[in-house]
């Protein structure tokens, strides 16, 4: 079960041109902007993760502008967790619960999820923070992931069940954010 003290979000490569060519791009900024948001008002731990930034160009503007008080982790894997810095500061967060977003589904943000489930990590899909350039590769790329041992949820799903209950100072900021 997802609780703020065991529950980190992994975001994965949404840097870019290769973040203007998703597919349903505009539903995917908007939820990533919503998750990450959420994060930080529930005090959840967030690795943020950049593939190559002097090819693929820097994080999209809408999440940097979150994340300004934090820096990327770059890497040259596909898997998040072939990357040394990233499994410190995973292992620092001393989580299990994994929030899992970025792109693309079938590559990067498989490879991650996979590696993290061989590694003992619950590993929590957000299907609406994800994509692929290509709808079929966003599919597919999700069913291999729930093929591996993840969990699949969307941003409300996610933040509502981290929440607990429908009252209180947090769940007013979670309501603004996803509205």
């Amino acid at each position: 079960m997802l609780r703020v003290n065991n529950t980190s979000l992994v975001i994965v490569d949404v840097q870019g041109k290769l973040a203007q060519s998703m597919h349903n791009k505009e539903e995917l900024f908007l939820n990533l902007l919503r998750i990450t948001k959420g994060a930080r008002v529930l005090g959840i731990p967030i690795i943020w993760n950049e593939q190559l930034p002097d090819k693929l160009g820097p994080t999209i503007p809408e999440i940097k502008e979150v994340l300004s008080d934090m820096q990327p982790i770059v890497k040259n894997t596909f898997s998040c967790c072939d990357n040394a810095s990233f499994m410190q500061k995973l292992r620092q967060s001393n989580c299990s619960n994994i929030l899992l977003t970025g792109i693309e589904t079938h590559v990067c943000v498989y490879q991650t999820a996979r590696d993290l489930i061989e590694k003992d990590y619950v590993v929590h899909l957000i299907a609406d923070a994800t994509s692929s350039r290509t709808e079929i590769n966003y599919r597919i790329g999700l069913g291999a992931i729930r093929d591996c041992g993840a969990l699949i949820t969307t941003v409300e799903m996610a933040l509502f069940e981290i929440l607990k209950v429908a009252e209180g100072d947090k769940f007013k900021e979670i309501i603004k954010i996803i509205k």
